[in-house]
């Protein structure tokens, strides 16, 4: 459907259009008067085969050099690379005699190097390479280090995870991924190299490329003779666009092609893993420095199934990071059981990752994405993809796969793989609520079938309380508190541990003994622990209070607030609270309510 665009846009695009087709359309009307007897044909395919040569050999040459480059410059941060960054574009900056100048300084014949080769890299092909890919190179180079910048870093975390050396993750993952942007920056080299005058006429005359044959030919024959020197010029650039939008296209449709044994249904699937050993322990003692930020953790739970809990900024994903061996710690201890990963890599790890992004390589179909770890269980696969619902996607890319489906495929090549410990960087995050819902239940029975330990980082309350059973909450890189979940959620250390744990209807009052008064005589009945004696601050969800003609509490009805469930504001005692139901009930009637005494939260006031 074409779009209605405003009208000064069509006028300006126009404008340009026409005026970068007019001198193809004057060529062309110059045929008739062309002098085409006039040509040197001998020295002119002479000409077109060594700039055609030399364009393809100085664009191989700075792709070779330049897109490690472009990488280096997009993942080092830094003053040094920042002026390496800036330097390395300047040859788009300066006229091309003058490149053509500052190579002489380098190449000619009293240099060094031009000593050294008996000045072999000036007036031969090879000065034609070497001053070509002077002037093409910032073109590789900006399109690989924006390509490379603009990736998520997820996908190379997870290669790395997944068993893949840097090198691997680099030409199985990076490469492909900016792909698209790399044969853009390419093609604009070659034409650049294949177009270049100024530098090449300055360091080798001879043998003459395309470009200086044509300025010789214009001094000696003028400009009727100019249109058949020109003529293999276009033929040649056209031809190599084609081909590099021919090619392009097909690697942004086919770089994985569908193979038949790339379907896991045949495979046997893997037995359940269940009953992880009780030795199988983490413990973690960091500590990292980032950005004015300072991370310091040492936790040493005895659950399989755990959790960080905390805010954003507070260090959840750096701490994943660091147990992983994606991030470098300025002090280590990571242990899990009796293995210490403290100096071992990230693909020695034996960690499963899955970030918040999930990290699937847009370039691979499912079953690809399945085959990429390093000693992949064929088995193991066939039994996720059956387990997670994905039979029948196999050849689906990520980006013909919904959220959810994702979030699967994510986990199931996390797990083809054998691993101890299972990192979930806030997976639900997202989701909206059905699925968010739906695939919290397949990941709680996924928990049972795996043998290792899970750690769950998250900022949600439920997704903690549903998915671990002890709890670590870190707050400005430091923890809060630790302990098992159901301790946490009913006695947290403070008001802010206790708003992170999703605190709500929160009151205060005074302990004594098993009971809190909460003023004007009225009492709370509180389960656990005995209180010590003191203000506290107390919490109860609006979902676990409720009207009862026959409740132990009264209140006195505030404001009522409609909805799906409609819930009362109450006074009760000196303090207010939300009770769930009494629709009915109007501002100033008195009503009875109960309160879940196994639901309070309570916690110490200063």
């Amino acid at each position: 459907m074409n779009r209605k665009v405003a009208s000064p846009l069509p006028w300006l695009a126009g404008l340009l259009a026409v005026y970068l087709i007019a001198p193809l359309v004057a060529g062309v009307q110059q045929a008739a008067s062309a002098r085409w007897s006039a040509v040197d044909y001998p020295a002119l395919v002479h000409a077109c085969e060594v700039s055609l040569a030399s364009a393809t050999t100085a664009t191989a040459l700075v792709a070779l050099l330049g897109i490690p480059l472009g990488y280096l410059l997009a993942r080092l941060r830094g003053r040094a690379m920042a002026l390496l960054g800036f330097l390395v574009q300047l040859p788009l900056a300066l006229p091309p005699l003058a490149s053509g100048v500052l190579l002489l300084f380098l190449l000619g014949y009293d240099s060094p190097l031009g000593r050294l080769t008996d000045g072999a890299l000036t007036d031969s092909f090879a000065g034609i390479v070497l001053a070509e890919a002077f002037v093409s190179a910032p073109f590789v180079i900006i399109a690989a280090r924006s390509a490379f910048a603009a990736m998520d870093p997820a996908m190379e975390d997870v290669a790395a995870t997944l068993g893949r050396t840097p090198f691997e993750v680099f030409w199985r993952v990076s490469l492909p991924v900016a792909r698209p942007s790399l044969l853009a920056g390419l093609l604009l080299a070659w034409l650049r190299a294949f177009g270049e005058f100024g530098a090449t006429v300055m360091v080798a005359y001879h043998p003459y490329s395309l470009p200086v044959y044509t300025y010789v030919a214009f001094g000696a024959q003028g400009l009727p003779a100019m249109l058949p020197v020109l003529l293999p010029a276009l033929v040649l650039a056209l031809a190599v666009m084609a081909l590099s939008g021919t090619v392009g296209t097909r690697g942004a449709r086919g770089a994985t092609p569908v193979r038949p044994q790339a379907s896991f249904a045949a495979s046997r699937p893997a037995p359940r893993r269940i009953g992880a050993s009780q030795a199988l322990q983490l413990a973690i003692d960091v500590e990292k420095h980032l950005d004015g930020f300072h991370l310091a953790l040492a936790w040493q739970p005895r659950s399989r199934r755990l959790a960080i809990l905390g805010s954003s900024g507070s260090g959840k994903s750096l701490t994943l990071k660091l147990i992983a061996g994606l991030a470098r710690p300025d002090r280590a201890t990571i242990r899990i059981g009796g293995r210490d990963l403290s100096h071992h890599e990230p693909a020695a790890r034996a960690v499963a990752y899955v970030p918040q992004s999930y990290g699937l390589f847009p370039h691979l179909d499912l079953a690809a994405q399945l085959r990429f770890p390093v000693g992949a269980d064929r088995a193991a696969a066939a039994h996720w993809i059956e387990r997670l619902g994905l039979l029948g996607l196999e050849h689906r890319r990520p980006g013909e796969l919904s959220l959810g489906q994702q979030q699967r495929v994510a986990l199931a090549r996390a797990l083809v793989r054998p691993a101890d410990l299972l990192l979930l960087d806030e997976p639900f995050s997202a989701l909206d609520t059905p699925r968010r819902v739906a695939l919290r239940r397949e990941l709680l029975a996924l928990q049972g079938e795996f043998a290792g330990i899970t750690l769950l980082v998250t900022h949600d309350p439920q997704e903690a309380a549903l998915l671990a059973d002890e709890i670590l909450i870190l707050e400005s890189g430091r923890p809060l508190q630790t302990g098992l979940t159901q301790d946490l959620f009913r006695r947290p250390v403070n008001e802010l541990a206790a708003r992170l744990l999703g605190a709500d209807n929160a009151a205060e009052g005074r302990a004594e003994g098993n009971r809190i008064d909460v003023g004007n005589g009225a009492r709370v009945a509180v389960s656990g622990p005995l209180l010590g004696a003191g203000r506290v601050g107390w919490s109860i969800p609006p979902d676990r209070t409720w009207i009862s003609p026959a409740g132990a509490h009264e209140g006195v009805v505030e404001a009522v607030h409609g909805g799906p469930e409609p819930q009362l504001l109450l006074r009760f005692g000196a303090t207010r609270i939300r009770v769930t139901g009494g629709g009915s009930l109007a501002p100033g009637q008195v009503c009875r309510f109960d309160i879940d005494s196994e639901r309070i939260q309570v916690w110490p006031l200063g």
